[in-house]
Parts: structure tokens; sequence; C-alpha cells
């Protein structure tokens, strides 16, 4: 079967979308580290309808910081795949051309320090997960200690970080007289901008205090806000693709119609016209302050989130939609969005509860098949920002937080690695040798929970000491021990 690509596009079915401009007259104006499904689905889209409004600079150069997986996949089809848009029985499919290729960072650093460097490129954007920009989920700051962090400031000239790719970069473009680049973090870090920047200017400070002071004058890091589900492709996806379109598109991605980006109006130098029309179906928003909206999606979506996949995946429910279908979960999630949203300030635009109607649509739609496991990855990176942040700023209100503690707790009993029904998995999660350690040396509930408790790069002393937040937390776990998870969320949903 032949691959999906340029000199093929005319032979696509006549219901597919395909480019309409001339792609050989794109310039790259965007490089992104991090190329995974949900660039694809969501930034990369936004850049594609910039290029299909007629302004050619925003072409994108994708970076994989790790592997050459999402290369192997684009470059082959001249950086083209497919968004497969799915909600119920209806489907969409749009080729998007936005892509310039894929560069390893791994394989040749100098490339893509020099790729960031041109003179054309005028955004640097990230989404290499809350892992990948190397700071302590706690404090933000800089994992100075490190392997790879402790590589780039003995050489930056071969760095191997998100943030050293950053400051070799832009030492590269100071160096020839060139403007920063704008970095924009696409990642669900609460406050993302300010992050990377102090992330950045403690790499540089280290590195040449005039490139810090220079990037802290110069350099733009917006905060930003994103929203779109972006389930895992999987095999079957592939196939049943290849099918429609008679050729293989192995770079394709799936996602929801619902897609949302908020972006802080701060820029070193040239964007695209955001305000324009055509970004209006796509969701683009500039505005003043991100943080009200940031703080809705973490604390709404990504909070319920994370608590569904972890007490489906412990009763068995492999995906989302069947979770949600269960009553005792779905009063879980209404109950621990009552009290998320307490501590939530929503800005003009937003009302709550037309939010949290359509979120509950969104987890109901069975077309994306989005797996629990895949959402219960990585959560010792998302639990600081979308439950534990909330819970904190109940307490300090002298609120409950029996439904939040009941989504901590899950998260806990996932890291014992067994399900509810004595199935095996591998916890994927940047800290899981550290927790199985823990756990290892606890005899009991209560002296898990407070293994657990002592993992300061998770939960706050201060927060971790609160015996309120314990008493909430050790009554969600021995519920769920004792009753399993769908009685033990019924409990908490009451």
């Amino acid at each position: 079967m032949s691959r999906l690509s340029e000199e093929g596009l005319s032979r696509l079915p006549a219901d597919v979308a395909v480019p309409g401009y001339d792609r050989a007259q794109v310039k790259t104006g965007v490089v992104h580290l991090g190329v995974g499904a949900f660039h694809r689905a969501h930034q990369a889209v936004v850049f594609d309808d910039a290029l299909a409004s007629g302004d050619l600079r925003w072409g994108v150069l994708g970076a994989s910081l790790r592997s050459p997986g999402v290369r192997d996949q684009l470059n082959p089809q001249d950086g083209l795949y497919t968004l497969v848009v799915r909600d119920g029985s209806d489907e969409r499919l749009r080729v998007i051309g936005a892509g310039r290729g894929v560069l390893v960072g791994p394989e040749d650093p100098a490339a893509l320090v020099a790729a960031m460097a041109d003179a054309d490129v005028h955004i640097v954007t990230l989404t290499v997960t809350e892992k990948g920009y190397r700071l302590d989920p706690a404090t933000g700051d800089l994992l100075m200690d490190d392997a790879d962090v402790a590589a780039d400031l003995a050489d930056i000239s071969a760095p191997r970080t998100a943030p050293g790719f950053i400051v070799a970069a832009l030492r590269a473009r100071r160096a020839a007289g060139l403007k920063p680049f704008t970095v924009i973090s696409c990642d669900n870090l609460p406050h993302n901008g300010k992050r990377i920047r102090a992330g950045v200017i403690a790499m540089a400070r280290r590195i040449d205090p005039s490139l810090a002071d220079w990037i802290e004058a110069e350099g733009a890091f917006p905060q930003t806000m994103i929203d779109r589900i972006v389930p895992a492709t999987i095999p079957e996806d592939i196939a049943r693709l290849t099918d429609r379109l008679g050729v293989e598109d192995q770079g394709m991605v799936k996602a929801e119609p619902f897609t949302q980006w908020v972006i802080e109006d701060w820029f070193a130098g040239e964007r695209p016209d955001f305000a324009a029309p055509f970004f209006g179906r796509e969701g683009v928003q500039l505005t003043d302050a991100v943080e009200p909206w940031e703080d809705a999606k973490l604390r709404l979506l990504n909070g319920a989130h994370s608590a569904i996949a972890y007490l489906g995946a412990l009763s068995g429910h492999e995906h989302v939609h069947e979770a949600v279908a269960v009553p005792a979960f779905r009063a879980c999630i209404e109950a621990l969005w009552d009290e998320a949203q307490t501590t939530l300030d929503p800005p003009p635009g937003l009302e709550i509860a037309a939010y949290r109607e359509a979120l509950m649509a969104r987890f109901s739609n069975a077309a994306l098949m989005h797996r629990t496991r895949q959402i219960a990855m990585d959560g010792s990176q998302k639990l600081p920002q979308r439950l534990l942040a909330g819970v904190a700023e109940r307490l300090a209100a002298g609120q409950g937080i029996k439904a939040m503690a009941m989504g901590v707790a899950a998260w806990m009993k996932w890291q014992s690695g067994v399900t509810e029904s004595g199935e095996a998995f591998v916890v994927d999660d940047p800290l899981a040798g550290r927790t199985a350690e823990l756990l290892a040396g606890a005899d009991n509930d209560q002296d898990r929970i407070s293994a657990l408790l002592s993992l300061s790069a998770v939960f706050p002393p201060a927060l971790a000491a609160d015996d309120r937040f314990i008493a909430a937390v050790t009554g969600a776990y021995l519920s769920l021990g004792r009753n399993g998870a769908v009685e033990a969320a019924r409990l908490a949903g009451e």
C-alpha cells in the first residue's frame, strides 16, 4: 500500500479536505518541540488555517526530542497527515499541510538549533508533557541535578532538553543580530509561560548571564490555555483510514470537534493574525489574562479526566465514555466539579454551568475511544495542578474536599500496579520507581498513604501535613479498598 503524499492528494476521495495553497511557497515560521498527536490535532491545524488564508509564513517544522517515530511517520508522507474529527456517527477528514518535516533532536542537535535560529522562524511552540520541562512540579524550579540538564549546562552546543534547545537557539540568534522568537508552551502546566521562561532564564544565567539578561528584556513567553481531546491512535484507526483513503497514513490523528486556544497577547516579533475571522472557527482567542481560563480547564476538565481515568481503569473500564456512563462515576465527577468551581474566578464569556454540561457531553463521545490508561500516564506530574491546587484553596476556605480527595486516593491506588480484578499493569510515570519503592516498604494502608504523601515532588509539605487532607484522603483510600471504585465513587458523590 502506497503512503499519503503530495503527489497523491488529487486522487483522494472528494469528501476529504486537502490543502488549497501552494505548499512549495510556504516558509517555516514555527518550530514545534514534541510533535505528538496533540500538536498535530491542535496547534498545527491553526497554522494550517493561517496558510489557507494566504499568509504563507507559518509552516511548521516539527522536532522530536526523544525518538524518530514521528519523523518516520511523517517525512515519507511529505509532512502530510489526516485529521479525523469524530462526533458520534459523524466523521470529517482533513489533510493538514502545514508540516515542513520532522527533525530528531538527539540525532543531530546542531541541525535543530540552526533551524530554530533561522531568521524566518518567529515562534517556537512546545508539547513535551509536564516532565519534559525538567522542572520541579512543586516549586517550578529547573532541576539542576537532572542528568540531561547538567549535560546542557556543561555543553549547550549539543542540547538534550527543551529548555536547552531554546537557550542554544536564542544564543545563536543573539549572535546573529536577530530578535528572539516567541516561546509558546502548549502543555497543561499552570502558568506555563512563566514556568518555561523561568527554566530558560535559569539555564541561560548559568551559561552566560548577559544572555539571560537579553532573554529577560527581549523575549516573550505568553501564557496559554489549550483544549482538545485527542485520543491515542491505534492500528485499527490507521487500517480504517486506509480503507477510506486508498493510501496509508501512518501519521493520522483523531480528535473531538471542540477545540480552543487562548493565548496571552505577548509576542517578541511577528505572529499570525489570530484575530482574523478565519481563526474563529478553530477557537483561537487573544487575551490579557489567561489564568482564569487556564484554572477552569485544569480543575474542571483535567481534574475530572484524571479522577475518572483512575477510577475507571481500576474498575476495568477501558474508555472514558464507558466510565462516565456509570451513574456513580458521573455523580462523583459532578461533586468534584461542585467543589472545584468554588475555587475559580470565571472570565467573561465562560459560563460554568454550560461548560460543565459541555464537558460531560465531550467525555461521553464514544467515537473517540479515549483510553483511561492514556490519561492515567504521568500522574505525578499532573496531580498538583489538576487536583491539589484546588484542594489547598478549598481547605484554606474551610471547605470540604470529599470528591477531590477521592481523585487523589484513586491515583494512590493506581500506584500499586494492580486493578480491582487483580490484573497487573505497568505504572507509566516518571516517579514510578520511587512510588514502588515507597509502597514496598509499607505494611498497611495507613503506611502506604503516609509513604506516598511524603513525595514532596507531588504533595507540598504543608498540604501533606494537613490533618484535614490526610483524613479525607485516608477515608477515600480505605473506601476504595473496602467497597471498590464504583461504590466508593458513589459515596464520594453524595
